[in-house]
């Protein structure tokens, strides 16, 4: 098992940047998948971004592509997602989520069988 927890959110002015972090407790963090989701109030909880094992291999939906980065240190057991040029429709509670078999679609909340409790990232107008 592994548990998580993010820290980094905040609130930011439109155009601003956050670095959100993930710590995963145990020593195995290499051996996870790790994601980003977000959800909004009334919304349903949708992919922000992933990456594999090894940090080799990243995935990210077509509204942060060129803003958000997704990164990992296996070493700090510590996943990062680092938002830049921040919109108010960012806004959101974000979660960090891991699972550890062998392949999974990382695009699917129900594939991960461990998320963190969230943090609210609120970016005002």
């Amino acid at each position: 098992q592994v548990q998580l927890g993010e820290s980094g959110g905040g609130l930011v002015q439109a155009g601003g940047s956050l670095r959100l972090s993930c710590a995963a407790s145990g020593r195995t963090f290499s051996t996870y998948v790790m994601g980003w989701f977000r959800q909004a109030p009334g919304k349903e909880r949708e992919f922000v971004a992933a990456i594999d094992k090894s940090g080799g291999s990243v995935y990210s939906t077509d509204s942060v592509k060129g803003r958000f980065t997704i990164s990992r240190d296996n070493a700090k057991n510590t996943m990062y997602l680092r938002m830049n040029s921040l919109k108010p429709e960012d806004t959101a509670v974000y979660y960090c989520a891991a699972d550890s078999r062998y392949y999974i679609d990382p695009y699917y909340p129900s594939n991960y069988a461990y998320w963190g409790q969230g943090t609210q990232v609120t970016v005002s107008s």
